[in-house]
């Protein structure tokens, strides 16, 4: 009877990002939190793999090493994953409550968003967004689903100033809560580098509405017949694009 090869990288192998460019023979020093996670909670032991990635060089599994209370060693011994190919997508979203754009920053990582756009509007009841903490969340995010690259979370401008200086190669698909054409097609007819806006919980005001459409790019969407929460609409309306010009085609 022979022997079944065991799985490569193990299955069972935690995973973690770090700032470190990783390489062959590349030695990461962890300490902090993400060591305790691997000391503690996740019984790490000499010579055990840990899967790593930096959101540039793909994903490398990696020999744990000089164990100690609270840090640890990891070399790089063989790449498992090549870079992310990430569709060339944003997702430009007003900030709402703590929690909810919490759930908006976790579920674009899930999606393959290449970029987090926060952008004050007038009627948004949120003025200041913790950036350290959304990163957070997109780093675990990322770890969890598989993710090789992170997607890049921008400081927040206002609509005036992303508007102002709009690429011109990119199509900005905003949800128009007063009428906007029907998604689907609409999505299909305008390939290429895109970016959806989402507004706050009491949506656009209507000076805002005419300057978004007064922009060259910009084409209003439709969500459907139903009343969708911020967060509801920033996760459907991305689904949606992945699922037409993205990467689940």
């Amino acid at each position: 009877m022979m022997t079944a090869t065991p799985a490569w990288p193990p299955q069972s192998a935690p995973r973690l990002h770090v700032e470190t460019q990783l390489g062959a023979g590349v030695s990461v020093p962890v300490d902090g939190n993400p060591a305790h996670y691997l000391i503690s909670v996740m019984r790490v032991k000499p010579d055990d793999i840990v899967l790593l990635f930096d959101g540039r060089s793909g994903e490398w599994a990696a020999r744990a090493c000089d164990i100690r209370k609270r840090d640890l060693v990891l070399e790089c011994i063989s790449q498992t994953k090549p870079p992310e190919d990430v569709p060339d997508f944003w997702l430009c979203c007003a900030p709402i409550k703590k929690g909810r754009i919490d759930l908006i920053a976790e579920k674009a990582c899930e999606l393959g968003v290449a970029r987090l756009q926060p952008v004050m509007t007038r009627r948004a009841v949120v003025d200041k967004l913790n950036l350290d903490r959304l990163h957070s969340h997109l780093v675990e995010a990322a770890e969890q689903c598989g993710r090789t690259a992170l997607p890049d979370l921008a400081p927040m401008v206002k609509l005036d100033a992303l508007l102002r200086d709009w690429p011109q190669d990119r199509w900005l698909f905003f949800a128009d809560e007063t009428g906007g054409q029907a998604l689907q097609s609409t999505l299909a007819a305008h390939r290429g580098p895109a970016a959806i806006l989402i507004g706050p919980e009491g949506g656009f005001d209507p000076a805002e509405r005419d300057a978004i459409r007064a922009q060259p790019r910009a084409v209003p969407i439709s969500l459907g017949p139903r009343i969708l929460r911020a967060e509801t609409a920033a996760i459907a309306a991305t689904a949606a694009w992945m699922a037409i010009n993205g990467d689940w085609l």
